[in-house]
């Protein structure tokens, strides 16, 4: 190596630590005339002038060339701007030398009213040269690949590190080609690189790629290698010379990360604990294993607790049970397993127990022997398939989430003649540790929904009767389990006076909540059903209902309210009254669809009822609308997601009304054929339909007549009720009879307000009504032994099978009811 010779009297300064390190600089102060007014002690190190032989002389004299006044007056003028300068000078030493120095000059300043410059400067050194034997150890013993190939792609020239990575002697390599020394390092893509490189001049760096080379022959390798042309007199290119680097550990880390993130989108798709065992499964073949089998406990299969026994609840009494779950292999068929999808297994490598599930490590076997004796005697069917298959590595991974164990994931390669080293185990884990939480996400929700679905199931109407007034069916079809649980509901209540009651409701949001809450609603509809409430009525207090619970929902349980979106709780209904005496439909709706009604020739139509606000918003009323439906009309309510299925809403609608229009088919077939036509796809959202067909109750089954308001005529209304209950065919009924209307009409002329009037009815039911002017409600009381009257309503509420009062625009009226004989 050639080194520079250094001056003998060189400062110690001029050390390495001076290239960096600024205060070391030499610097003086000169006026704007160019009189030195300050010299540092480094200036006196650098040039051999002492402060007392400079200081007040001119600057000039320190200039180791001729005077420029064109270039000192143009850097003065740049400082004085406000910027510095710095440049290469050369400067006199006082022995008389020549000094080369990096001179920098400050912007301008001033001292009082003198223009000041601060220069500063610091000695040039060489660099250092370097020597052929230097250059020649580098460039053979470099811990990078490098050659030299001519324009034919022959090697001329390679060093030491690249004969170690490819396994090849510099003798066989020197004058042949790449592609003919390793055809399994994708030697044709790098000849074309380097042609590219030849013919544009244009180099290529950093591209990688994956071989197989003679130096490693079981194991993939992958190099970083970069391509730049050798250019000779006249810039033509005389050859081309590339580098290379063995970057495996950091390809290997970068596909290990793809790995785990493309685990991520394609594992747990679904909220199914086998679908999502069977894509770990699908996922790690070929990827990572040649054949991988994932076994979870029976609990976490079955739903009927919490999965497996939690890591703090100590080793298990018994050993567990588990069953295939998914597997999948590079063979078609997995012939390797010795068991299949469902069966119950109780693989666990040995010599471990079942309380690896619950705390062990994961196991890495890297070298499996099937001559082993613990697995001969305790696992001797696997035993057996390594033989046969070659099954050589194995990695078992427990299956745990939210501290609960759920099974066992093992990974085995076969054809893959790469053992699994201690970095696969991290790798195993982290894919396993993405299944389990799928896995539990999904054993969780498939619990939530089994038991909502069968909330739901249990709070819908199992039987559907509309007495004699109508013919019903019905359809539901549950929400696409992705969507959850919804609260759709529908029921028929038969009602006094042979009506009956019709309602069809969706509670907003899905899941447990929202099953509940359409059970209470259900509920509540049916009691202020009961209580004869007409529709308008009967929504504005179901609508109280809503407000009062969405208060709970919003409340924290310290008595403060936070009402926000959150704790809003809707619901949509829609809520018909139909009396077959006289065809009349009421209805009211808060926030749902119309219904549908088809007429006996098959004439389709939506009538709108006003349209009241959905359930839950209060502060806004109700109101009723009334149609006249013939005898044999088709009436229907649905639920949104019904007609929502085609997209369009109008649409929809009238699908449906083409679907309901059809003959020749009975009702349940039209309702369940109607669904599944408007709804071929699982949808979302759960869906109701409601059908009813109208039957008219005629005169031969009605008998009204007036009351005077005397108490003497209730011997006439009671003789006509009872000739007409005889007439009817009903003889064993004219006793009670005769005792309800009698009771019934005393106490209309008593207490209530004229017209009265008597009306008998006979469906599946014998009823007996009695209307008055008044709205006072009746009163059922129990007299006591020494009274004279008061056991009126008492009387008939133990004669008949049920009574009650409802009230209308003109008044109010007293029914009750008796079973008919089993003989009619």
């Amino acid at each position: 190596m050639d080194v520079p010779r250094e001056r003998p009297d060189a400062p110690a300064s001029a050390g390495p630590r001076a290239l960096f390190d600024a205060s070391t600089d030499a610097a003086a102060v000169v006026s704007g005339h160019g009189v030195v007014l300050g010299w540092t002690r480094a200036a006196e190190e650098l040039l051999g002038l002492p402060a007392s032989g400079i200081v007040g002389s001119s600057a000039a004299r320190l200039l180791a060339m001729p005077g420029d006044p064109l270039r000192v007056a143009a850097v003065a003028d740049r400082c004085r701007a406000g910027m510095g300068w710095s440049g290469h000078i050369p400067l006199r030493h006082s022995d008389g030398s020549r000094l080369d120095v990096d001179l920098r000059v400050s912007a301008a300043f001033r001292v009082g009213a003198d223009e000041c410059f601060l220069i500063s400067a610091r000695e040039q050194h060489q660099q250092w040269a370097v020597g052929d034997s230097v250059l020649d150890g580098f460039l053979t013993r470099a811990p990078v690949g490098m050659a030299v190939m001519d324009t034919q792609l022959r090697y001329i020239w390679l060093n030491d590190t690249l004969e170690r990575f490819g396994g090849v002697p510099r003798a066989q390599r020197l004058g042949r080609r790449l592609s003919e020394l390793l055809p399994g390092l994708q030697a044709d893509t790098i000849e074309g690189l380097m042609r590219k490189v030849l013919e544009t001049g244009v180099p290529v760096t950093d591209y990688e790629y994956v071989g197989w080379s003679w130096a490693d022959p079981r194991r993939q390798h992958a190099y970083s290698t970069s391509f730049f042309p050798l250019t000779g007199p006249e810039s033509a290119i005389t050859g081309v010379c590339y580098m290379v680097s063995d970057v495996t550990e950091r390809w290997n880390a970068r596909q290990l990360l793809s790995l785990v993130n493309e685990a991520g989108t394609r594992i747990g798709t679904t909220l199914d604990v086998l679908w999502t065992a069977q894509e770990l499964a699908d996922f790690a073949v070929p990827r990572f294993a040649d054949f991988v089998v994932v076994d979870l406990l029976e609990p976490v299969l079955s739903n009927e607790g919490h999965g497996a026994w939690l890591t703090d609840a100590g080793p298990a009494p018994v050993k567990p049970v588990m069953r295939r779950a998914g597997m999948s292999s590079v063979r078609e068929g997995c012939p390797e397993a010795v068991a299949r999808i469902g069966e119950r297994v109780d693989f666990v490598p040995p010599p471990h127990g079942a309380d690896l599930l619950i705390g062990g490590d994961p196991i890495l076997i890297p070298v499996l022997d099937p001559a082993d004796e613990l697995w001969v005697t305790e696992q001797p069917a696997r035993a057996a398939s390594m033989r046969e298959f070659g099954l050589h590595s194995l990695i078992s991974v427990p299956m745990r989430a939210r501290n609960t164990a759920l099974g066992l994931a093992t990974f085995i390669r076969s054809l893959n003649p790469i053992s699994f080293q201690p970095d696969d185990v991290l790798v195993a884990q982290e894919l396993v540790a993405r299944a389990a939480l799928c896995v539990d996400n999904a054993r969780r929700y498939t619990r939530e929904h089994t038991a909502a679905v069968t909330l739901q199931r249990s709070l819908l109407p199992q039987v559907l009767t509309g007495g004699t007034a109508l013919e019903v069916a019905s359809s539901y079809l549950p929400a696409d389990p992705t969507g959850g649980v919804g609260g759709d509901w529908f029921d028929v209540i038969p009602l006094s006076g042979a009506r009956v009651g019709l309602v069809v409701g969706d509670v907003v949001g899905h899941g447990i909540t929202a099953a509940a809450t359409m059970g209470r609603l259900r509920t509540a509809v049916q009691t202020l059903a009961d209580m004869e409430m007409p529709p308008d009525e009967l929504l504005a207090h179901l609508d109280d209902l809503v407000l009062r619970l969405s208060e709970e929902r919003s409340e924290d349980g310290t008595g403060a309210d936070h009402r926000d979106t959150a704790g809003f709780l809707g619901a949509t209904c829609l809520y018909a009254v139909y009396d077959p005496v006289t065809r009349r439909c009421t209805m009211a709706r808060a926030g749902h669809p119309p219904p549908v009604v088809v007429t006996p020739d098959g004439q389709v139509s939506f009538p709108e009822p006003p349209a009241g606000p959905p359930l839950g918003l209060g502060g806004m009323g109700f109101e009723a609308g009334e149609i006249e439906l013939s005898e044999g009309s088709l009436f229907g309510l649905y639920t949104d997601g019904l007609v929502e299925a085609a997209d369009d809403v109008e649409r929809g609608m009238v699908r449906l009304g083409e679907l309901l229009s059809r003959h020749g088919l009975d009702l349940a077939t039209l309702c369940t054929s109607a669904v599944r036509e408007l709804v071929p796809a699982p949808q979302p959202d759960d869906i109701a339909l409601l059908l009813a067909r109208t039957h008219a109750l005629g005169a031969e089954h009605v008998v009204s007549f007036d009351v005077p308001v005397d108490p003497a005529a209730v011997a006439e209304v009671r003789a006509r009720a009872t000739r007409q209950v005889e007439a009817w065919g009903f003889g064993e009924l004219a006793m009670t009879t005769e005792l309800i209307v009698s009771e019934l009409v005393t106490n209309a002329i008593r207490y209530a307000e004229p017209p009265i009037r008597l009306r008998l009815l006979r469906d599946s039911r014998l009823t007996c009504e009695v209307a008055d002017g008044s709205s006072t409600a009746p009163r059922l009381r129990h007299a006591r032994s020494m009274d004279e009257g008061g056991r009126g309503l008492f009387l008939v509420a133990q004669l008949a099978h049920r009574w009650g009062a409802r009230y209308t625009a003109d008044g109010k009226i007293i029914w009750a009811e008796q079973e008919l004989p089993r003989t009619h």
